[in-house]
């Protein structure tokens, strides 16, 4: 089905966490023009209520910080107290410790910092959202991972200790939500240059589109970098009825980095071009 030949959410009420940038703002984005009425997230207030402005009718922003289980509580009571229920709950909120580093140079701090956002927020919306979804016996909870959970040395060992236990956590939601009726999923993404999340610091569009022309030449899918665009339509996907029998599952967002090893190829090409074979 082409994207655009039906509203794929009409009517569907969904909390979008992360949602004031990268991956979350282009989600929130892409499910107003699919019909949803959207509950933007974030403790980023100004870019948050500027998309919801943005926006228009079916869009609103809420302060949440998403380790505190009291603000998710609150937020997920307040939509349903607004619009009779939630059918989406996005967990998308997320945080790097640093780009790169070693386990020797990694801190407790560091590792409580990112499992606090990662883990414990996708926790506590998780928790909520099915409190409020049970006795409807429906809902969609959805997360975002990493590709960091199918191949290793691609993230810091906070970062990806973080991002495989929220698939752990999904896996076992959709093995005991199954009974009321609601499916749990997760988008496992690529390194996605523009998701504002924090960790990368502030970036100017220079050194952005650099990092996009790594990704290019990094990436198993030549010639295209990765975008939050990319990552929203693997949401939408998940999150509509077209998916109605998916459950438990890890979809990576990769163009096939973690399942190919090109380390062969590139020794046969580089042997090639020295006249050895």
């Amino acid at each position: 089905m082409a994207e655009n030949s039906s509203r794929r959410l009409e009517g569907k009420v969904a909390i979008i966490t992360g949602g004031a940038s990268g991956i979350g703002a282009s989600t929130a984005s892409l499910f107003h023009e699919h019909g949803a009425w959207v509950v933007i997230a974030d403790i980023q207030d100004e870019p948050g209520r500027a998309l919801a402005v943005k926006l228009g009718r079916r869009a609103s922003y809420a302060h949440c910080d998403v380790s505190v289980e009291d603000d998710v509580r609150d937020l997920v009571d307040a939509t349903v107290a607004e619009h009779g229920r939630l059918d989406i709950m996005y967990n998308n909120a997320g945080v790097l410790d640093r780009p790169f580093g070693g386990i020797l140079d990694t801190s407790l701090a560091d590792l409580d910092r990112v499992l606090r956002v990662n883990l414990y927020g996708a926790f506590h919306g998780a928790k909520h959202a099915a409190r409020a979804m049970v006795p409807r016996r429906q809902g969609c909870i959805l997360f975002t991972g990493s590709n960091c959970t199918a191949i290793a040395g691609v993230a810091t060992h906070t970062y990806t200790a973080s991002k495989h236990a929220v698939v752990g956590l999904a896996r076992g939601l959709a093995a005991e939500l199954g009974e009321h009726g609601i499916r749990v999923n997760c988008v496992s993404p690529y390194a996605v240059s523009r998701t504002g999340m924090s960790g990368l610091g502030k970036m100017s569009e220079a050194e952005l589109e650099k990092l996009d022309d790594g990704m290019k030449v990094l990436g198993n899918l030549k010639g295209r970098v990765l975008k939050p665009e990319s990552v929203a339509r693997a949401a939408l996907y998940l999150a509509s009825d077209e998916a109605d029998y998916v459950s438990g599952l890890n979809m990576v967002v990769d163009g096939g980095y973690s399942v190919v090893n090109p380390s062969m190829m590139m020794a046969l090409a580089a042997s090639r071009s020295n006249g050895k074979i």
